[in-house]
This record gives structure tokens, C-alpha cells and sequence, in this order.
């Protein structure tokens, strides 16, 4: 069971959180409202606070920058009528993002995600390695022309750089998004990807076959050849020899 607060300064849209809370009583404990995030800020010192349903245009202090003033904050589903908000509340790693009027069938699916992240964090003795973090996920969001575009990794081809730019390459296109390589490759599973060369990434699983200091991959059925980088050769080799025969 998760304790929740609902922070809001509608006490119509409250009524309406509080209401669908009682109906699964065994899923989620209320142990509050607040009209604003200093109330809510009070409640959150008091500890024990799992989920936090919070509106973001709210007098004083908008959810937004509440949220990025709390040092361990709980799970967040962000509730609001506004849209256009949805890009920074997912980048605060908020659990979900329900649009006003919100639905009881649309609640529920926030709070099971929620309920499953919980049960996650809850199961875990210490802090996970990134390689198990991985295996939980086998996709990233990057944000490209004011959206979030959801990527599967085994679509991935090969990433290239270009300045403060790096272009995913897919055999169904492609995405461009304003990121260093450095930051992309710290946030894909080093199991599937590698990176070889200062302007390049590539899937393990797309590797058609290493010729010198080149790297084939199929690209819209044709191989396109990445170069190796002397810094990177090592350790790429120590790889594919572990798993040549």
C-alpha cells in the first residue's frame, strides 16, 4: 500500500483524487490534502509519503519548482490542464502525467505504474548496478523537435555525433536530438552498445563484421563502415573475443 498526499489548490479537483482513492483502499492510503506546496512541503517532513499527486499552476509555487526544491522526493504523478508542461514533468522523472478532467480509468493507470515502481524500489536490497537498471527498460525517450520520441534499442543501428548534436540511425529513419555523446552513452545499457570511436556508437547486435580499424553495419540495406578509434580498439576487441569462436 502506498501513502499518498494530493496537492492541489482546487478543492473540486482534490474531492474528485480523494474520491477515487476510496475506491481501492488497499492500494493507497490518503494522508493528506494541500491547497499549496508549503503545506505540502510540512506533510512531506513528517515522512512516510510514497506518492505525491501534484498539480502544478498552484499559487506561491508552481508544482514544477516544488518538485525540483525537494532533495529525496517520493513517486510524483503530476495533475494538470495544461499540455504543455508534459515534456519537463516526464524529465523530473515523474511517475506519470494525468491531463484535467481526469478519468478513473486514466487514474488507475497512473497509480499501477506507480504501484510498480514502488514494488521495485521497495525489493531492492541496495542500489542497483546500471547493467540491472537496464534490463528493466528496452527503450529511452530523447527529446527531438519539442517532443519525446520513445526509441527501442534493438531499432538503434548506430548513433553518430555531430557537434552538440548526436543523430540515431534506424532502418526506419532517423532522430536528431541537441545531447552530447558522452551524456547518451552514460544512459544506454553498455550490454548492447558501445561506443568506438569519439563520433560514434554502435549496437553490439549490428555489427555485420570488423575489418581493420573499420565496423560494418547494415544501413537501409546497404553497409555503411564506422571507423574505430584508437582509444576505443581495446576494449571493443576484448569484446568481440569473448565472443568469437
Amino acid at each position: 500500500m502506498l501513502n499518498a498526499i494530493i496537492v492541489d489548490d482546487e478543492p473540486l479537483a482534490q474531492d474528485v483524487l480523494e474520491t477515487f482513492v476510496q475506491r481501492i483502499p488497499d492500494t493507497i492510503n490518503l494522508l493528506g490534502k494541500c491547497g499549496n506546496a508549503i503545506e505540502a512541503q510540512e506533510m512531506l517532513k513528517k515522512g512516510d509519503v510514497d506518492l505525491m499527486f501534484l498539480d502544478i499552476q498552484m499559487p506561491q509555487l508552481t508544482g514544477i519548482d516544488f518538485l525540483k526544491s525537494i532533495e529525496n522526493p517520493p513517486l510524483v504523478i503530476f495533475t494538470t490542464a495544461y499540455s504543455e508542461y508534459a515534456l519537463e514533468g516526464f524529465e523530473l522523472n515523474a511517475v506519470d502525467y494525468m491531463l484535467k478532467p481526469i478519468s478513473f480509468d486514466r487514474f488507475m493507470k497512473a497509480v499501477n505504474r506507480a504501484v510498480e515502481l514502488h514494488d521495485l524500489q521497495t525489493k531492492r536490497d541496495e542500489i542497483p548496478t546500471r547493467d540491472e537498471v537496464e534490463v528493466q527498460k528496452d527503450f529511452i525517450f530523447v527529446k527531438s523537435d519539442k517532443k519525446l520520441v520513445r526509441v527501442k534499442y534493438e531499432d538503434i543501428i548506430y548513433i553518430e555525433g555531430l557537434k552538440d548534436y548526436v543523430i540515431i540511425r534506424m532502418d526506419t529513419g532517423r532522430v536528431i536530438t541537441l545531447q552530447t555523446m558522452k551524456s547518451l552513452d552514460e544512459k544506454l545499457p553498455s550490454k548492447i552498445f558501445k561506443r568506438i570511436h569519439r563520433s560514434y556508437i554502435v549496437n553490439l547486435d549490428k555489427i555485420h563484421s570488423i575489418m581493420g580499424n573499420m565496423i560494418e553495419v547494415p544501413e537501409k540495406k546497404e553497409i555503411k563502415h564506422l571507423p574505430i578509434g584508437k582509444n576505443y580498439r581495446e576494449e571493443l576487441l576484448k569484446i568481440i573475443n569473448e565472443n568469437r569462436l
